[in-house]
Order: C-alpha cells, then structure tokens, then sequence
C-alpha cells in the first residue's frame, strides 16, 4: 500500500471517529433537552406511590405535567389545588375512602398531593378500565364521563368514548395522552400503552 493511500485511510478513520463523537453530542443534547421539557421531579415520591398502588408511574408524571406542570403551588381557576389539581371537595371525598383528615392546604404538600393523585387515578382506572376514559373522568367528573358512556353518540359500548363532548375534557385527555408517549419514549418506562387504550 502506498504513502498516499495510508493517509487516505488514516483521514477517513479520524473522520469517522469525529463524525461519530459528533451523533453521541448530538443525541445527548437531544435526550437532555427533552429530559428538560419532561421532568421526572419528585421521582423518589412518585415511584414509591406507584410501586404501593400499583399503577404505571409513567401514568403520574404524565398527570403532574398536565396537570400542574409540576409546580406544588398550583391552583386552578376551579379551586384544584397542588401537583395533582384536586379540588378541596374531591380531596374531602378521598379521604372517606383512606379514613384520613387533612386540611385543604394539605394539597400543596407533595406527598399529599401525589398520593391523593395515583389514588384517585387508581379509582378511576379499576372503574372504567381505559386510561383515556379514567383520565376523562378525573378531568370532567366520574358522573359525566358515565353520563357519556350511556349515550350512543358518544360512546358504541358503554366502555370506550369514541367521541367527548366537552372540548376541554377532550384537549385534556389528548394532552394526557401526547405526556404519557413522552415520558414513555424519553425514559423507557416500558409502558404498553395500546393495550390500554
């Protein structure tokens, strides 16, 4: 091989190797972007809840982003308050169900927050069994979500809502839908959404 060729070779073997420096930065800065528009905040508390209620913790992040854009403070124009958006009444109607008694500025605690959250969550998948029907529930109430399942227009079976009338509930449960692929995808959480859907 000659002089020529060598260097020829040696070019294209540093040129490979910056090139594939270059993907691994780039795939990084990529990864962190998103990791950065998707936190996993208060991750400690949320996988413990998840673990205890058995319910995908990928299903909470998603919420949290939703909901509250994970800020403990939050409160909504309808009174929700917290990480999770409860409003006071629900929070008093949880609390018949884990015979506890807090206060409502309990919702701006974290724990509290994120445990009443997956809990009520919880409830809602174990009672209508589809993420985007719960997830309509816990957004528009349990009343009108089986309010919808019993009229045709909306809803072919009684189970699935093929169409929500409400267009907040609907932007809602899109939303909810677009977080949980995110932090699917971002994370690799290995959640199968389409079998819950």
């Amino acid at each position: 091989m000659n002089e020529r060729r060598k260097i020829q070779l040696k070019l294209l073997t540093v040129i490979t190797a910056l090139l594939l420096v270059f993907v691994i930065i780039l795939y990084n800065c990529i990864i962190l972007t998103a990791q950065t528009l998707y936190p996993k905040k208060y991750s400690d508390l949320i996988e413990k809840v998840s673990t205890e209620l058995e319910i995908e913790s990928v299903l909470l992040y998603a919420m949290i982003e939703t909901e509250s854009g994970f800020d403990k403070d939050a409160v909504s124009d309808a009174g929700a308050m917290g990480l999770t958006q409860i409003t006071p009444e629900t929070f008093q109607w949880l609390q018949t169900k884990t015979k506890t008694s807090y206060g409502d500025e309990a919702l701006f605690e974290p724990e509290i927050s994120i445990y009443f959250g997956a809990f009520f969550i919880k409830l809602l998948l174990d009672e209508f069994k589809h993420v985007d029907v719960a997830f309509a529930a816990y957004h528009a109430g349990r009343g009108q979500v089986n309010e919808w399942l019993a009229d045709p227009r909306y809803s072919s079976d009684g189970e699935n809502l093929e169409t929500i009338p409400f267009k907040d509930t609907s932007n809602y449960v899109k939303k909810i839908n677009k977080n949980i692929k995110k932090y699917n995808n971002i994370y690799d959480m290995g959640y199968d959404y389409e079998k819950d859907i």
